[in-house]
């Protein structure tokens, strides 16, 4: 007897186990594509450099687990890869951060003058406030808007949660202080 139809139904399987990881990358990425690309904004990459490494995260995502390594928490660590290499890529910028405030305004038409300053005003003063927080104040904060829990933050930024619940408690207490 033969093996080839051993061999061709190992051959399916194999095909399908690599649809079916092809299937759970495209369903994380449909899930937290837009929450990436707004945190490596807010890391300060322009939004091309911002939407080809969102791309560039879970390509990796998909190398790796192709490897056969083990993710246990796959959200926290696709955030951890676009911190990194949001920083890295930061690192190599020639010219000032981008600021997404400024597509936001640019990009918010419908209101009356009016509305629009008390936004204006609004937004500056959180910009302010939140420039004013550490780096780590920041990028705790940013995670957690993004949805993340503390433990996903910590493991996102290399830092135990509970260093996340105190960083984020500095950045509150801070950003209320700066409010009043």
């Amino acid at each position: 007897m033969s093996s080839y139809p051993l061999g061709r139904e190992l051959s399916g399987i194999l095909r399908q186990d690599r649809a079916t990881l092809q299937d759970q990358v495209a369903r994380l990425f449909e899930e937290a594509r837009d929450d990436v690309y707004r945190y490596l904004l807010g890391l300060g990459l322009y939004p091309p450099e911002a939407q080809e490494a969102a791309q560039e995260v879970f390509l990796r995502l998909y190398v790796t687990l192709k490897k056969g390594e083990d993710i246990q928490n796959p959200r926290a660590w696709i955030f951890r890869v676009a911190h990194n290499l949001g920083l890295k890529l930061r690192a190599k910028q020639n010219q000032a951060a981008f600021d997404p405030e400024l597509e936001l305004q640019l990009a918010a038409p419908g209101m009356n003058p009016e509305q629009t300053a008390l936004d204006r005003e609004q937004k500056l003063r959180f910009h302010r406030a939140v420039q004013k927080l550490s780096e780590q104040q920041r990028r705790c904060l940013f995670l957690r808007l993004e949805g993340l829990r503390y433990p996903e933050i910590g493991a996102a930024l290399g830092i135990s949660a509970s260093a996340v619940a105190e960083f984020l408690r500095r950045a509150v207490v801070k950003l209320r202080k700066d409010e009043l």
